[in-house]
């Protein structure tokens, strides 16, 4: 018999058990992986954002899913709590822009390390078994059932993860058990994910990569996200850190809601661009339009952007009309994309959905339904948008749950 068991080994299941060790609990963890930590690995592309560095207060701001859910945990371990944990296992940190914050070594193994490093030393006890099952006897979770076998325990933390990245072992199993203790589990919808296009010009700039562009999505004529950053253009539509960032905003997916912009010179303004263009075409008064307007824009993008601007492209310069110049200055200030869907769940970093929260106290994280069953990180409905502040979700989750397993 032991005092707690945890179902997953990733940022919410290692975090847990380390909280639990030092509580004094014993400590059994079940991860079916033979390492670690696998999804954190390659977080923030093999960086790991850590979390945020700024308050509870703005963590919340960036929750769209049940952010008052989070106000204990964020109560109980925060941001500066996190990133002091990892300083002093021996992970230096640094903020950049945004708030975001990485090991100084930008290694993400380095982050899943220090916490296996540390469950070690706390003699935390890792399985590598899937969990089959719960156990429950008279409404309370007494243990699991893995590679069958019975293991007892006071407690059981579902810290499995989402259905996003199932390569890494996030196959959402915890849904299943959830659903059998009698929780319901939301809808699960991939977020931060990219998105597919119906737009076919998106495949003849595949590759191509957009470097400090602003991009916003409408939703109809209400812009609902705008920021500044880097992304590309795939075969089936965009994807980048701005559009991932974009996809959490995106809700309730229906054709022709919603559609991106892009202002491909978001230092100037619309004057000052017209200014740009003029000058350019001075130097090129003679030469046709799609080859005069080369210093303004990569050269994969030029034959798609004058094929939408309506000018012809052996049109010469010196013959583009005000309106066309007009018209064309439209377009670099807001090159449209339309959006018809995301790519599949398994491709999101993050999974929207999971168990409903208000059948897990908010303090606790235990079920309100079966006595002993807890739950972390991913499974819960809760997501956030990018910035570190799911990780912050799964750090302050597992937190409360170790406290009162």
């Amino acid at each position: 018999m032991t005092d707690a068991i945890i179902i997953g080994g990733g940022a919410a299941g290692c975090f847990a058990a380390v909280h639990a060790a030092r509580f004094g609990k014993s400590v059994v963890l079940f991860e079916k992986n033979e390492r670690l930590g696998r999804k954190l690995r390659i977080t923030g592309k093999g960086r790991c954002n850590v979390t945020n560095n700024s308050s509870a207060e703005e963590h919340m701001k960036n929750i769209p899913v049940n952010p008052r859910f989070m106000y204990s945990a964020f109560s109980a371990c925060d941001s500066s709590d996190v990133m002091s944990f990892f300083e002093e296992l021996g992970v230096p940190l640094k903020t950049e822009r945004g708030n975001r914050v990485f090991p100084v070594s930008d290694r993400a193994d380095d982050i899943a390390d220090a916490l296996e490093r540390e469950m070690k030393k706390l003699g935390v006890r890792v399985i590598n078994k899937r969990v089959s099952s719960l156990i429950i006897e008279n409404g309370t979770c007494v243990g699991v059932r893995a590679g069958g076998e019975e293991y007892r325990s006071n407690s059981v933390l579902i810290a499995s993860g989402g259905a996003s990245y199932p390569k890494t072992g996030s196959t959402g199993d915890g849904y299943g058990f959830a659903e059998k203790a009698g929780h319901t589990v939301t809808e699960l919808k991939p977020s931060l994910v990219p998105l597919v296009s119906p737009d076919k010009f998106c495949a003849e700039l595949m590759g191509l990569s957009l470097r400090n562009v602003t991009l916003t999505v409408y939703d109809g004529d209400k812009p609902i996200f705008s920021e500044f950053g880097e992304m590309l253009f795939t075969h089936f539509g965009v994807s980048g850190p701005l559009v991932l960032s974009a996809s959490s905003h995106i809700r309730d997916m229906k054709p022709n809601r919603y559609h991106l912009a892009i202002d491909l010179k978001p230092a100037l303004d619309s004057e000052q661009l017209d200014t740009r263009i003029q000058r350019d075409f001075a130097e090129n008064l003679n030469r046709d339009f799609i080859n005069g307007i080369r210093k303004l824009l990569p050269a994969k993008l030029i034959p798609v952007i004058t094929r939408l601007s309506g000018i012809p492209e052996e049109q010469k310069i010196n013959s583009v009309t005000k309106e066309q110049r007009r018209r064309f200055g439209e377009l670099i200030k807001a090159f449209p994309v339309r959006v018809s869907g995301f790519r599949p769940i398994d491709e999101a970093i993050v999974t929207s959905g999971g168990i409903l929260v208000r059948e897990i106290d908010p303090h606790t994280m235990e079920s309100k339904l079966v006595r002993g069953l807890f739950f972390a990180g991913e499974v819960i409905d809760v997501d956030a948008y990018t910035g570190g502040f799911n990780l912050q979700i799964a750090f302050s989750t597992a937190y409360s749950a170790a406290l009162y397993m």
